[in-house]
């Protein structure tokens, strides 16, 4: 039996972890759980799966927490050490790393050199951090397995094959709600019209990211460490029906896809159990005739500036991605509060970034120090109202 931490349990992706364990109880057990100020959910996933150790947001939360729980015997904390210490759990053996944001970034390098694999779905973290992560990675002989529907289909493709002969990958996207949109219009669309995803059901940060197609932008730095490859090597195409999560193209021409109906269950089942795969019956075959069409077309980066930046932070290097990273979470914040326009997110970026003294990512100290930068020269923006 497998034993398993999850940070990030009450978001889309710790939500469907814990249903994908609940289903193989004789596979998985869950011993340490952590999550940010959901506490209604949080109680119900403690009350059913019983960890030993669990952690939220607040010591105030933590005090309701343990009051809700009544005597059920388990050990709660709270904070960044709350999560660091679900993160290293002594039993567990994968750690489910799904918080949202950088706050992801110190719990998951500490479980790296607690020993523990990864199972992969906070992609700031390699944004940030990339090299620190996967040198870690390497130095503590762990798995670094890709929990995104579109790494993961890269993940399985490449599985087996000699990455000699690989020439690039393809990751796709579905181009959000404003595809069709002219572009004239973005400066109008509201929260809900952004938060109106065609395919996924995600939570609201990563939704406003598919919508700007920053997501799609935090993927392509985020596949440069994964696979270890030039920015040459990372394309993308907008795959509306999201069936095929990605490609990959070999050398001499072939070009091998991963296909599967659009659900999260998937990737996150083979995270979990790989090198195995689990029998996912509760799902729907994915059906080629009821498919019909597949599309691809080209993405647009002069309406969606987003994956423009995301490409110069990755060739930049340094700082730049954990600068673009800062920069883009206050931004989205912004936007969801009310604070900002939709077409505002690239701007205050690229200004960001233009302001941005990029240097050597030499230490963790210097990549935090840039995340704090980069959110307070934001949060400067926009209380001078710049470009709103």
């Amino acid at each position: 039996m497998k034993a398993l931490s999850v940070l990030g349990s009450t978001g889309s992706i710790g939500v469907n972890t814990l249903d994908v364990a609940g289903r193989f109880p004789e596979r998985f057990r869950v011993v340490a759980m952590g999550a940010g100020r959901n506490l209604d959910l949080f109680t119900e996933q403690v009350r059913r799966f019983r960890p030993e150790l669990v952690s939220v947001a607040t010591p105030a939360l933590a005090a309701e927490l343990s009051r809700r729980l009544g005597g059920q015997r388990v050990e709660i904390l709270h904070g960044l050490e709350g999560a660091i210490a679900v993160a290293t759990h002594p039993e567990s053996r994968l750690l489910m790393s799904a918080m949202v944001g950088a706050l992801g970034l110190t719990p998951t390098l500490a479980a790296i050199r607690a020993g523990k694999d990864i199972a992969f779905a906070n992609k700031e973290v390699l944004v940030i951090a990339g090299e620190m992560v996967t040198r870690s990675v390497a130095e503590h002989g762990v798995h670094l397995l890709p929990v995104d529907s579109e790494h993961n289909a890269i993940f399985q493709c490449l599985e087996g094959r000699q990455r000699a002969a690989l020439k690039r990958i393809i990751l796709t996207a579905s181009g959000g709600p404003f595809r069709e949109l002219p572009a004239e219009r973005l400066a109008e669309v509201t929260v809900a019209d952004a938060l109106k995803h065609p395919t996924w059901r995600m939570g609201s940060k990563i939704t406003i990211d598919s919508a700007t197609l920053m997501n799609k932008g935090l993927e392509v730095i985020e596949a440069r460490w994964l696979f270890d490859l030039s920015r040459e090597q990372i394309s993308v195409v907008i795959h509306p029906q999201s069936v095929i999560h990605s490609m990959v193209e070999m050398m001499d021409g072939s070009v091998l896809a991963e296909m599967a109906i659009p659900d999260m269950a998937i990737p996150i089942a083979y995270a979990l159990a790989y090198p195995e795969r689990l029998p996912l019956g509760h799902l729907p075959r994915l059906s080629l005739a009821d498919c019909g069409r597949l599309s691809f077309e080209e993405p647009d980066y002069a309406k969606f500036p987003c994956l423009r930046l995301a490409y110069d932070a990755l060739s930049a290097g340094g700082t730049m991605p954990a600068c673009l990273n800062a920069a883009n979470e206050e931004m989205v914040a912004a936007f969801l509060a009310g604070r900002a326009r939709f077409v505002d997110i690239p701007r205050c970026i690229e200004t960001v970034m233009e302001r941005h003294p990029n240097k050597p990512a030499r230490s963790l100290e210097d990549l935090l120090e840039v995340d704090e930068w980069s959110r307070r020269e934001t949060r400067n923006l926009l209380e001078r109202r710049y470009a709103i």
